[in-house]
């Protein structure tokens, strides 16, 4: 017989596609996973994976206890979420997806937060420098910043982000301040590659202006999948950045960094929670969490500062 705690081994299995990042992602050795993979064949007596040299490939069987193993739980969590609702608790297991820097920032405190005003929850927060590429059904809540490609999900604004091209006083004293995105072609640019964006075409529209906006295709001096390299190097007198007012809004403040090309405006990247539907997605634990989520970011905590 099956157990919940098999089918979400299996989950994991399915997820990874190999031992080796089942075994990162479930925090265990290889070893251990392939023993349990193989009493579970046992107990089934049926093969669920196809195993290759480098990667795990689901049999018919495996598919089916993926597809079925998968309701299963959502039904069981919803159950679970109805009748702790009943006694006015909200309880369950949350999975949170969130990017590297403003996850380390803003949500990990709020999940912290949130964990305390409702003991019977456990929270599991994954930090990820390209969270949009995680699969479907290993996530209860992503925070994205900046434009989707995947339109079927549920949104939930959470808050305002404009982003800002901006560079370091020193750097701005050596190569001159640009006064259109035009002279940009003359300027050392850092690209942040991430969200799998075109990140060096780099688009300005004037604000208060009906005009087609502005758009510049950079050449990188310097380029990186890490914000907090990509802002060091801005510090650092390397070149010009366009970064999210929430990662530069102190810098700014502080004058170690400057806006370059205030009179054009940067496409916004603002904060969104995307719910899994497949994953109580609807579950009163989920909205809870971006209820407070959104109260913790309202008003935007780097908003009020000078720019």
């Amino acid at each position: 017989m099956l157990s919940t705690d098999d089918i979400r081994f299996f989950l994991a299995i399915a997820a990874a596609r190999s031992l080796a990042a089942a075994a990162r992602a479930l925090d265990v050795t290889p070893s251990a996973v392939s023993q349990r993979l193989q009493g579970l064949k046992q107990r089934l007596g049926v093969q669920l994976v196809s195993r290759s040299a480098r990667r795990l490939t689901l049999t018919d069987e495996g598919e089916l206890l993926v597809l079925r193993g998968g309701t299963l739980l959502d039904e069981a969590a919803e159950l679970t979420d109805a009748l702790q609702a009943r006694r006015g608790t909200i309880a369950g297991h949350l999975k949170i997806l969130a990017p590297l820097g403003f996850g380390r920032r803003y949500i990990a405190p709020v999940v912290a937060g949130f964990r305390t005003q409702h003991p019977d929850i456990s929270v599991e927060l994954e930090l990820s420098d390209r969270p949009a590429r995680a699969a479907a059904g290993a996530w209860d809540v992503m925070i994205h910043i900046g434009a989707l490609k995947d339109s079927t999900l549920r949104l939930l604004r959470l808050a305002p982000n404009e982003r800002f091209l901006c560079a370091s006083p020193a750097y701005l004293k050596r190569k001159g301040m640009p006064a259109s995105p035009q002279q940009l072609r003359g300027h050392d640019c850092i690209a942040l590659r991430e969200n799998e964006e075109d990140v060096t075409l780099w688009r300005f529209a004037r604000r208060r202006a009906a005009l087609e906006p502005d758009v510049i295709r950079i050449e990188p001096m310097l380029s990186s999948n890490d914000g907090e390299v990509v802002k060091a190097w801005a510090l650092a007198d390397h070149g010009l950045i366009v970064r999210s007012e929430w990662d530069v809004a102190e810098e700014l403040a502080s004058g170690r960094l400057v806006r370059v090309l205030s009179n054009f405006r940067l496409p916004p990247a603002d904060i969104v929670a995307l719910l899994n539907p497949g994953r109580g997605g609807r579950a009163r634990r989920t909205q809870a969490f971006v209820e407070h989520l959104r109260a913790a970011l309202a008003p935007p905590p780097w908003r009020g500062r000078p720019r």
